[in-house]
Protein backbone atom coordinates (compact mmCIF):
# COMPACT_ATOMS: atom_id res chain seq x y z
CA UNK A 1 0.00 0.00 0.00
CA UNK A 2 1.51 3.54 -0.70
CA UNK A 3 2.33 5.80 1.37
CA UNK A 4 3.02 9.68 0.46
CA UNK A 5 3.32 13.22 1.72
CA UNK A 6 2.55 16.16 -0.19
CA UNK A 7 5.56 19.05 0.46
CA UNK A 8 3.22 21.41 -2.35
CA UNK A 9 0.58 21.50 -4.38
CA UNK A 10 1.62 19.21 -7.50
CA UNK A 11 5.13 17.83 -5.36
CA UNK A 12 4.61 14.67 -3.52
CA UNK A 13 7.14 12.73 -1.70
CA UNK A 14 7.17 9.10 -3.02
CA UNK A 15 10.30 8.15 -0.83
CA UNK A 16 10.42 5.54 1.64
CA UNK A 17 12.33 4.69 4.80
CA UNK A 18 12.86 1.22 6.93
CA UNK A 19 13.90 0.65 10.80
CA UNK A 20 15.51 -2.88 9.31
CA UNK A 21 18.33 -1.32 7.86
CA UNK A 22 20.59 -1.05 10.44
CA UNK A 23 24.32 -0.69 8.58
CA UNK A 24 24.54 2.24 6.28
CA UNK A 25 26.77 1.88 3.20
CA UNK A 26 28.01 -1.69 4.60
CA UNK A 27 29.99 0.96 7.23
CA UNK A 28 27.86 3.39 9.69
CA UNK A 29 25.37 2.29 12.87
CA UNK A 30 21.87 3.67 12.00
CA UNK A 31 20.25 2.65 15.05
CA UNK A 32 16.98 4.36 13.98
CA UNK A 33 17.08 3.18 10.49
CA UNK A 34 17.58 5.37 7.21
CA UNK A 35 15.25 7.62 4.84
CA UNK A 36 15.57 7.55 1.18
CA UNK A 37 14.17 10.38 -0.43
CA UNK A 38 12.25 10.73 -3.94
CA UNK A 39 10.19 13.33 -5.20
CA UNK A 40 7.33 13.93 -8.05
CA UNK A 41 6.89 16.57 -9.87
CA UNK A 42 3.19 16.80 -11.51
CA UNK A 43 2.85 19.67 -13.53
CA UNK A 44 2.01 19.61 -17.34
CA UNK A 45 4.69 16.87 -17.79
CA UNK A 46 5.27 14.85 -14.81
CA UNK A 47 9.49 14.69 -13.24
CA UNK A 48 10.97 12.30 -10.69
CA UNK A 49 13.54 13.52 -8.78
CA UNK A 50 16.10 10.42 -8.16
CA UNK A 51 15.07 6.79 -7.01
CA UNK A 52 16.30 5.22 -3.79
CA UNK A 53 17.42 2.08 -2.45
CA UNK A 54 16.61 -1.34 -3.49
CA UNK A 55 16.13 -2.22 0.27
CA UNK A 56 13.06 0.01 0.09
CA UNK A 57 12.39 -0.27 -3.85
CA UNK A 58 8.52 -1.88 -4.01
CA UNK A 59 7.16 0.56 -1.95
CA UNK A 60 8.90 3.42 -3.55
CA UNK A 61 7.36 1.72 -6.73
CA UNK A 62 3.70 1.57 -4.76
CA UNK A 63 4.25 5.00 -4.13
CA UNK A 64 4.98 6.48 -7.59
CA UNK A 65 2.28 4.36 -9.22
CA UNK A 66 -0.17 5.88 -6.96
CA UNK A 67 0.28 9.44 -7.33
CA UNK A 68 1.15 9.03 -11.36
CA UNK A 69 -2.17 7.59 -11.63
CA UNK A 70 -2.12 6.40 -14.97
CA UNK A 71 0.02 9.41 -16.09
CA UNK A 72 3.09 8.68 -18.03
CA UNK A 73 6.59 9.31 -16.20
CA UNK A 74 8.38 12.41 -18.45
CA UNK A 75 11.63 12.49 -17.07
CA UNK A 76 13.85 11.50 -14.03
CA UNK A 77 16.13 13.36 -12.69
CA UNK A 78 19.34 11.58 -11.60
CA UNK A 79 21.35 13.66 -9.07
CA UNK A 80 23.49 11.10 -7.52
CA UNK A 81 24.82 7.83 -8.65
CA UNK A 82 25.20 6.41 -5.30
CA UNK A 83 23.26 2.94 -5.88
CA UNK A 84 21.00 3.88 -2.52
CA UNK A 85 19.49 6.51 -4.74
CA UNK A 86 19.66 5.21 -7.97
CA UNK A 87 19.19 1.19 -7.79
CA UNK A 88 15.80 1.81 -9.59
CA UNK A 89 16.85 3.54 -12.45
CA UNK A 90 16.52 0.32 -15.08
CA UNK A 91 13.28 -0.53 -13.07
CA UNK A 92 11.98 3.26 -13.71
CA UNK A 93 12.84 2.53 -17.96
CA UNK A 94 11.46 -0.80 -17.84
CA UNK A 95 8.30 0.21 -16.63
CA UNK A 96 7.91 3.93 -18.12
CA UNK A 97 9.85 3.15 -21.63
CA UNK A 98 9.08 7.25 -22.75
CA UNK A 99 11.02 8.35 -20.11
CA UNK A 100 13.92 10.54 -20.61
CA UNK A 101 16.46 10.49 -18.47
CA UNK A 102 18.36 13.89 -17.01
CA UNK A 103 21.96 14.22 -15.89
CA UNK A 104 25.03 15.87 -16.53
CA UNK A 105 28.02 13.86 -18.54
CA UNK A 106 29.85 12.55 -15.35
CA UNK A 107 26.15 10.66 -14.31
CA UNK A 108 25.96 9.71 -17.71
CA UNK A 109 29.40 7.75 -17.77
CA UNK A 110 28.28 5.92 -14.43
CA UNK A 111 25.30 5.09 -15.83
CA UNK A 112 26.95 3.18 -18.31
CA UNK A 113 29.41 1.44 -15.30
CA UNK A 114 26.31 0.81 -12.80
CA UNK A 115 23.85 -0.51 -15.61
CA UNK A 116 24.98 0.00 -18.80
CA UNK A 117 23.24 2.63 -19.88
CA UNK A 118 25.12 5.57 -21.35
CA UNK A 119 24.22 5.17 -24.90
CA UNK A 120 20.28 5.18 -23.35
CA UNK A 121 19.01 7.32 -26.50
CA UNK A 122 16.55 9.23 -24.04
CA UNK A 123 18.94 11.03 -22.12
CA UNK A 124 18.89 15.10 -21.55
CA UNK A 125 22.53 15.76 -20.61
CA UNK A 126 22.80 19.19 -18.99
CA UNK A 127 25.37 21.48 -17.62
CA UNK A 128 25.63 24.31 -14.62
CA UNK A 129 22.93 26.26 -15.13
CA UNK A 130 21.04 24.80 -17.66
CA UNK A 131 16.77 25.01 -16.99
CA UNK A 132 14.48 22.47 -17.86
CA UNK A 133 10.32 23.74 -18.03
CA UNK A 134 8.07 21.05 -17.22
CA UNK A 135 5.37 23.01 -17.24
CA UNK A 136 4.88 25.98 -14.56
CA UNK A 137 7.95 24.82 -13.16
CA UNK A 138 11.42 25.59 -13.89
CA UNK A 139 14.10 23.52 -12.99
CA UNK A 140 17.63 24.95 -12.85
CA UNK A 141 20.76 22.51 -12.18
CA UNK A 142 23.79 23.26 -10.15
CA UNK A 143 26.81 21.43 -10.21
CA UNK A 144 27.77 20.12 -6.40
CA UNK A 145 31.04 17.89 -7.55
CA UNK A 146 32.57 15.61 -4.59
CA UNK A 147 29.31 16.42 -2.12
CA UNK A 148 30.77 13.73 -1.82
CA UNK A 149 30.66 11.98 -5.49
CA UNK A 150 32.44 13.70 -8.72
CA UNK A 151 29.01 13.46 -10.59
CA UNK A 152 26.51 15.12 -8.10
CA UNK A 153 24.49 17.68 -8.88
CA UNK A 154 21.68 19.23 -6.96
CA UNK A 155 18.60 21.39 -8.61
CA UNK A 156 16.41 24.70 -7.88
CA UNK A 157 13.03 25.01 -8.49
CA UNK A 158 12.81 28.95 -9.45
CA UNK A 159 9.00 28.25 -9.30
CA UNK A 160 8.80 27.11 -5.60
CA UNK A 161 11.92 27.89 -4.56
CA UNK A 162 12.58 24.11 -3.14
CA UNK A 163 16.03 23.25 -3.59
CA UNK A 164 16.39 19.49 -4.60
CA UNK A 165 20.12 18.80 -2.61
CA UNK A 166 20.94 16.01 -3.30
CA UNK A 167 22.96 14.55 -0.42
CA UNK A 168 23.24 17.38 1.10
CA UNK A 169 21.51 18.83 4.91
CA UNK A 170 20.52 14.95 5.24
CA UNK A 171 19.78 13.13 8.38
CA UNK A 172 20.91 9.51 9.57
CA UNK A 173 17.38 7.96 10.50
CA UNK A 174 14.00 6.97 9.41
CA UNK A 175 11.49 9.77 9.47
CA UNK A 176 8.36 7.81 11.56
CA UNK A 177 6.43 10.21 9.42
CA UNK A 178 7.93 13.06 10.51
CA UNK A 179 8.70 14.68 7.06
CA UNK A 180 8.99 18.52 7.75
CA UNK A 181 11.78 20.12 10.18
CA UNK A 182 9.14 21.49 12.09
CA UNK A 183 7.37 18.44 13.35
CA UNK A 184 10.34 17.19 14.90
CA UNK A 185 12.86 18.55 18.01
CA UNK A 186 15.92 19.51 15.42
CA UNK A 187 18.56 19.99 18.27
CA UNK A 188 17.44 16.34 19.27
CA UNK A 189 18.71 14.93 15.82
CA UNK A 190 21.30 17.34 15.58
CA UNK A 191 23.94 14.76 16.60
CA UNK A 192 22.80 12.72 13.93
CA UNK A 193 23.15 15.47 11.18
CA UNK A 194 26.48 15.87 12.55
CA UNK A 195 27.32 12.48 12.12
CA UNK A 196 25.69 12.33 8.90
CA UNK A 197 27.57 15.66 7.40
CA UNK A 198 31.11 14.60 9.13
CA UNK A 199 31.14 10.70 7.90
CA UNK A 200 29.39 10.95 4.28
CA UNK A 201 30.78 14.31 3.18
CA UNK A 202 32.92 15.77 5.98
CA UNK A 203 35.92 15.15 3.94
CA UNK A 204 35.57 18.01 1.24
CA UNK A 205 34.83 20.55 3.48
CA UNK A 206 36.29 22.98 0.25
CA UNK A 207 33.50 21.50 -2.08
CA UNK A 208 31.12 22.20 0.50
CA UNK A 209 31.87 25.96 0.59
CA UNK A 210 31.99 25.94 -2.73
CA UNK A 211 27.98 24.83 -2.73
CA UNK A 212 26.95 26.89 -0.15
CA UNK A 213 28.47 30.30 -2.11
CA UNK A 214 25.96 28.88 -4.83
CA UNK A 215 23.37 28.23 -2.85
CA UNK A 216 23.75 31.79 -0.85
CA UNK A 217 22.49 33.75 -4.38
CA UNK A 218 19.36 31.71 -4.42
CA UNK A 219 15.91 32.27 -3.09
CA UNK A 220 15.51 28.78 -0.71
CA UNK A 221 12.06 28.27 0.23
CA UNK A 222 12.92 24.63 1.24
CA UNK A 223 15.65 22.27 0.84
CA UNK A 224 14.74 18.52 0.12
CA UNK A 225 18.05 16.15 0.84
CA UNK A 226 17.96 12.60 -0.80
CA UNK A 227 17.76 11.54 2.95
CA UNK A 228 16.14 13.01 5.99
CA UNK A 229 13.96 15.68 7.17
CA UNK A 230 12.78 18.26 4.63
CA UNK A 231 14.00 21.62 5.73
CA UNK A 232 11.43 24.71 6.25
CA UNK A 233 11.73 26.74 9.29
CA UNK A 234 15.19 26.08 10.30
CA UNK A 235 17.15 26.76 6.84
CA UNK A 236 19.19 29.57 8.61
CA UNK A 237 20.03 26.90 11.26
CA UNK A 238 21.20 24.00 9.00
CA UNK A 239 23.44 26.08 6.48
CA UNK A 240 25.04 28.11 9.66
CA UNK A 241 25.94 24.25 10.66
CA UNK A 242 27.20 23.14 7.40
CA UNK A 243 29.18 26.61 7.08
CA UNK A 244 31.14 26.16 10.69
CA UNK A 245 31.40 21.82 9.65
CA UNK A 246 32.80 22.72 6.37
CA UNK A 247 35.39 24.57 7.78
CA UNK A 248 36.80 22.39 10.37
CA UNK A 249 36.35 24.83 13.14
CA UNK A 250 35.37 23.05 16.48
CA UNK A 251 31.74 23.53 17.26
CA UNK A 252 32.28 23.95 20.96
CA UNK A 253 35.39 24.36 23.59
CA UNK A 254 35.44 20.90 24.86
CA UNK A 255 37.48 18.00 25.26
CA UNK A 256 37.22 14.28 23.71
CA UNK A 257 39.18 11.80 25.33
CA UNK A 258 39.76 8.36 22.94
CA UNK A 259 41.58 5.48 24.46
CA UNK A 260 42.06 2.09 24.09
CA UNK A 261 42.82 -0.58 26.75
CA UNK A 262 43.73 -3.89 26.78
CA UNK A 263 43.81 -4.75 30.75
CA UNK A 264 41.98 -1.58 32.18
CA UNK A 265 45.42 0.48 32.88
CA UNK A 266 44.95 3.24 29.84
CA UNK A 267 41.59 3.46 30.53
CA UNK A 268 42.02 3.65 34.28
CA UNK A 269 44.44 7.13 32.90
CA UNK A 270 41.30 8.02 31.01
CA UNK A 271 38.88 8.06 33.46
CA UNK A 272 41.38 9.85 35.76
CA UNK A 273 42.16 12.54 33.38
CA UNK A 274 38.58 13.09 32.60
CA UNK A 275 38.01 13.48 36.29
CA UNK A 276 40.30 15.51 36.79
CA UNK A 277 39.22 17.94 33.80
CA UNK A 278 35.13 18.11 35.30
CA UNK A 279 36.81 18.46 39.39
CA UNK A 280 39.04 22.01 37.58
CA UNK A 281 35.65 23.09 36.04
CA UNK A 282 35.79 21.45 32.68
CA UNK A 283 32.19 20.09 32.40
CA UNK A 284 32.23 19.33 28.66
CA UNK A 285 34.13 16.13 28.60
CA UNK A 286 33.23 12.98 26.62
CA UNK A 287 35.54 9.57 26.87
CA UNK A 288 34.98 6.96 23.97
CA UNK A 289 36.74 3.14 24.48
CA UNK A 290 37.62 2.12 20.78
CA UNK A 291 37.03 -1.22 21.12
CA UNK A 292 33.15 -0.33 22.31
CA UNK A 293 32.33 2.62 20.06
CA UNK A 294 32.24 2.87 16.00
CA UNK A 295 34.05 5.57 14.55
CA UNK A 296 31.82 7.36 13.11
CA UNK A 297 30.65 8.81 16.76
CA UNK A 298 34.10 9.35 17.36
CA UNK A 299 34.68 10.79 13.75
CA UNK A 300 31.54 13.72 14.72
CA UNK A 301 32.93 14.71 17.97
CA UNK A 302 36.09 15.39 16.77
CA UNK A 303 34.04 17.92 14.67
CA UNK A 304 32.20 19.19 18.10
CA UNK A 305 35.57 19.06 20.37
CA UNK A 306 37.95 21.76 20.25
CA UNK A 307 40.57 19.70 22.47
CA UNK A 308 41.26 15.62 21.67
CA UNK A 309 43.25 13.16 24.17
CA UNK A 310 44.86 10.21 22.89
CA UNK A 311 45.45 6.93 25.04
CA UNK A 312 46.89 4.45 23.80
CA UNK A 313 48.84 0.85 24.81
CA UNK A 314 51.78 0.14 22.48
CA UNK A 315 50.51 -3.15 20.97
CA UNK A 316 53.07 -5.06 18.83
CA UNK A 317 55.31 -2.28 19.24
CA UNK A 318 52.60 -0.37 17.24
CA UNK A 319 50.15 2.46 18.25
CA UNK A 320 46.71 -0.12 20.06
CA UNK A 321 44.87 -1.29 16.55
CA UNK A 322 41.64 0.69 17.27
CA UNK A 323 43.29 3.74 18.02
CA UNK A 324 45.73 3.61 15.16
CA UNK A 325 42.12 2.81 12.76
CA UNK A 326 40.52 6.11 14.58
CA UNK A 327 43.65 8.04 13.96
CA UNK A 328 44.11 6.80 10.30
CA UNK A 329 39.91 7.57 9.84
CA UNK A 330 40.88 10.99 11.70
CA UNK A 331 43.26 11.86 8.35
CA UNK A 332 41.33 10.06 5.89
CA UNK A 333 38.34 12.49 7.27
CA UNK A 334 40.69 15.59 6.75
CA UNK A 335 40.36 16.55 10.43
CA UNK A 336 42.12 19.71 11.69
CA UNK A 337 42.48 22.48 13.71
CA UNK A 338 42.42 21.23 17.17
CA UNK A 339 45.12 21.10 20.15
CA UNK A 340 45.69 17.21 20.88
CA UNK A 341 47.47 15.34 24.15
CA UNK A 342 48.94 12.23 23.87
CA UNK A 343 48.91 9.43 27.10
CA UNK A 344 51.04 6.10 26.17
CA UNK A 345 51.33 3.20 27.67
CA UNK A 346 54.07 0.48 27.46
CA UNK A 347 55.17 -2.44 29.78
CA UNK A 348 59.13 -2.72 28.50
CA UNK A 349 58.76 -0.03 25.31
CA UNK A 350 56.57 2.33 24.98
CA UNK A 351 56.19 3.55 21.64
CA UNK A 352 52.91 4.30 20.70
CA UNK A 353 53.44 8.08 21.78
CA UNK A 354 55.76 9.11 19.26
CA UNK A 355 53.66 6.84 16.37
CA UNK A 356 50.88 8.81 17.39
CA UNK A 357 52.74 12.26 16.89
CA UNK A 358 53.90 10.70 13.88
CA UNK A 359 50.11 10.55 12.33
CA UNK A 360 48.98 13.80 13.56
CA UNK A 361 51.89 15.56 12.17
CA UNK A 362 50.71 14.16 8.59
CA UNK A 363 47.40 16.19 9.41
CA UNK A 364 46.87 19.73 9.16
CA UNK A 365 46.98 22.59 12.07
CA UNK A 366 47.16 19.69 14.43
CA UNK A 367 48.99 21.28 18.07
CA UNK A 368 49.94 18.97 19.93
CA UNK A 369 49.96 19.66 24.03
CA UNK A 370 53.35 18.81 25.41
CA UNK A 371 54.77 16.66 26.80
CA UNK A 372 53.82 12.99 25.90
CA UNK A 373 52.69 11.42 29.43
CA UNK A 374 54.40 7.78 29.43
CA UNK A 375 52.63 5.42 31.86
CA UNK A 376 55.01 2.03 32.07
CA UNK A 377 52.35 -0.72 32.55
CA UNK A 378 50.02 0.92 35.34
CA UNK A 379 50.08 4.29 36.69
CA UNK A 380 52.48 5.57 40.03
CA UNK A 381 52.50 8.66 41.34
CA UNK A 382 54.66 10.36 39.08
CA UNK A 383 52.23 9.57 36.33
CA UNK A 384 48.98 10.66 38.07
CA UNK A 385 50.39 14.50 38.98
CA UNK A 386 51.67 14.45 35.12
CA UNK A 387 48.17 13.79 34.26
CA UNK A 388 46.99 16.54 36.43
CA UNK A 389 49.69 18.60 34.75
CA UNK A 390 48.26 17.89 31.42
CA UNK A 391 44.48 18.38 33.02
CA UNK A 392 45.65 22.08 33.93
CA UNK A 393 47.39 22.55 30.20
CA UNK A 394 43.87 21.63 28.46
CA UNK A 395 42.12 23.97 30.38
CA UNK A 396 44.55 26.65 29.73
CA UNK A 397 44.76 25.97 26.20
CA UNK A 398 40.58 26.47 26.12
CA UNK A 399 41.29 30.43 25.86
Amino acid sequence: MYCTKKITDDIVWVGAGSKKISIFEGMYPVPNGMSYNSFLIKDEKTLLMDTVDSHVGIQFLENLTHELDGRKLDYLVVSHMEPDHCALVREIIYRYPDVTLVCNAKTKTMLGQFFGLDSHEKTLLVAENDTLCVGKHTLRFIMAPMVHWPEVMVTYDETSGILFSADAFGIFGALNGQIFDFQVDIAAWLSEARRYYTNIVGKYGAQVQALLKKAATLDIKMICPLHGFIWTTHIPYIIEKYTKWSLYDACEKSVMIVYGSVYGNSENAAAILASKLVDKGMHNVVVYDVSMTHMSYIIADAYRCSHIVFVSPTYNNEIFTNVETVLNDMKAHNIQNHKVAVIENGTWAPNAGKKICDTLAQMKNMTLISPVVTIKSALGEKQLSEIDALADELIKTMN
